[in-house]
């Protein structure tokens, strides 16, 4: 039995001498195989838009009213759109209703009836809020100007 095993790994070890070449006693001639080198990616070049008169393709083509009139805001009530506005209180004086508002800068403002805004005219101060006539400058409405109410209790509040 020991004999069979010593046969077995003679013949094994024959094999595998053969095939690598070392039966002969000389080595076996590897294939020449040359060495792969990993190139890096070309470096992206950088991305620089030469509008050469050009217009820039991300600014609306559409002006909108806010946007024209936010470039020539004045001080006070006047620079403050409809949308920015925000009714605090109301209050009666001298047989009026005032309105205290507040800007998006943060500062409180007295409104009165007829009182400018940069998009409209405040019509009418009443107990709930204001009524204001808000100029529509969409080139695609029939309408021109439509009455928006700020209330004392809006949306944004909560309750």
């Amino acid at each position: 039995m020991k004999r069979q095993v010593r046969a077995i790994a003679l013949g094994t070890a024959f094999l595998a001498a053969a095939s690598f070449g070392w039966a002969q006693g000389t080595p076996a001639a590897q294939p020449a195989v040359p060495p792969v080198i990993a190139l890096p990616p070309p470096a992206p070049e950088a991305y620089t838009y030469n509008p050469e008169g050009r217009r820039d393709p991300f600014v609306s083509l559409v002006a909108r009213g806010v946007e024209v009139a936010a470039s020539s805001k004045g001080g006070g009530l006047s620079g403050i759109a409809t949308a920015d506005l925000m009714v605090r209180g109301v209050m009666q004086s001298r047989g009026a209703y005032v309105a205290i508002v507040r800007g998006p800068d943060g500062r409180t403002y007295r409104a009165h009836a007829n009182d400018r805004l940069l998009d409209g005219i405040i019509r009418s101060v009443t107990p709930q809020g204001l009524v204001i006539m808000q100029d529509v400058n969409d080139p695609l409405s029939l309408v021109k100007q439509r009455e928006v109410r700020k209330g004392l209790r809006t949306a944004e509040d909560g309750q």
